[in-house]
Order: structure tokens, then C-alpha cells, then sequence
């Protein structure tokens, strides 16, 4: 398998699934700006949305947005508990929580990236993502994952573009129990691997 990814973007997270999973892969950078790949190729002629993340299966076939990623991944060792069986109501529960994240969370933190984006704009944003922000202080202040007590895919994916907010100057510390769980998915070591490799590539 090719995972195709851009550093500090959402693929970041089906990279740490790869590596919890222990499964082979090969990470191929994509140029965010020029979309070219490190191998020289154009992205768009493998996703042609453009945008990372990508699974390129060895049999050719391609399979994109993370949420998908993910759930394909972890039901190949399914034996890890990386997300629930399949038709299960607690892989209902998953799937939610992956839609929140996509939905409130990513898609949420999405214009803050626009620089050409007016302040008063941001700050509706800001506000707006600061809500659900509040929903995840009530769920994690009882639990250590969004699952419950097990790591599962979600987190990755929620770890993930929670370390957006260092680009746009918010501090977490104003929802104690995000920190907390930050630092605490962050110490997994497949997180650490993850992070470590794109930084060095």
C-alpha cells in the first residue's frame, strides 16, 4: 500500500492507523501547492479531487477521505480494536464521532486557514468551533477516548486537527481535558512514529 500525504494535514491520521496496525506502506509526499508527488507524478491523476489523503491498494485501486481510510484500515486486523466489528451498534457510535470530527471539527477549522479571510469572519469561526470545543470538554472530562477507554480511529483523526490550533493562536488550556488528551494520544508510540517521519521527510 502508497499512502499519499502532505505534512500537518489530515492525513497525518491514517498514517498513525498505519503504523498502529504494524501494517507495510509506503508514504509518498504530495506537494500541496503543485500537487506533484515526491515520485514526480501528478496527484490529481490519482485523486483527482486533489487533496490528501490517498491509499493506493496494491492492486492499483485508490480510496480516499480519511474517515473511509481509516475504517478500511483498521477492518483489515480487526483483532487490534481500532474500530469496532462491522454492523456492530458501537461501529454506529464510531461512525458518528468520525462525522463529528469531519463535520464540526475539520471542515470547522477549515477557514481559519484563509489568510485572505476578513477578522470578523475568523472570529464568527472561532466562536463556532469554540462550542464544539465545549461538547468535547463534557466527553473527555469522563473518558480517555471518544470511544470510551480504548483508542480507536476517531482519535487519531481528532488528534490530528486539534494540533491545527497552534497555527491559529488558540489555547486549549481553556478546555482542560483536550490538552490532557493530546498529550495522551500524542504518547502512543505509532503517534510519535508518525510525527517523527514526517517531520524528517
Amino acid at each position: 500500500m502508497k499512502l499519499y500525504y502532505a505534512p500537518y494535514t489530515c492525513s497525518l491520521s491514517p498514517h498513525i492507523v498505519l503504523r498502529e496496525l504494524g501494517l507495510p506502506f509506503e508514504l509518498v509526499k504530495v506537494d500541496n501547492t503543485t500537487k506533484q508527488t515526491a515520485d514526480g507524478r501528478d496527484f490529481r491523476t490519482l485523486n483527482p479531487k486533489g487533496y490528501v489523503a490517498a491509499l493506493e491498494l496494491d492492486d492499483s485501486q485508490v480510496l480516499t477521505e480519511g474517515p473511509a481510510i481509516v475504517q478500511y484500515l483498521a477492518d483489515l486486523k480487526p483483532e487490534t480494536g481500532l474500530a469496532p466489528a462491522a454492523g456492530s451498534w458501537e461501529r454506529v457510535r464510531l461512525q458518528e464521532w468520525l462525522s463529528f470530527v469531519t463535520s464540526e471539527i475539520h471542515a470547522g477549522s477549515a477557514p481559519l486557514f484563509n489568510t485572505a479571510l476578513p477578522e470578523e469572519a475568523k472570529t464568527f469561526f472561532r466562536h463556532k468551533l469554540f462550542r464544539r470545543f465545549e461538547f468535547l470538554q463534557a466527553s473527555l472530562s469522563q473518558q480517555d477516548y471518544l470511544m470510551g477507554a480504548s483508542f480507536t480511529v476517531v482519535d487519531a483523526y481528532l488528534f490530528t486537527v486539534l494540533g491545527w490550533c497552534r497555527f491559529f493562536s488558540i489555547d486549549l488550556s481553556r478546555w482542560p481535558a483536550l490538552p490532557a488528551y493530546v498529550k495522551r494520544v500524542g504518547a502512543r508510540p505509532a503517534v510519535k512514529a508518525a510525527l517523527r517521519v514526517e517531520a524528517v521527510l
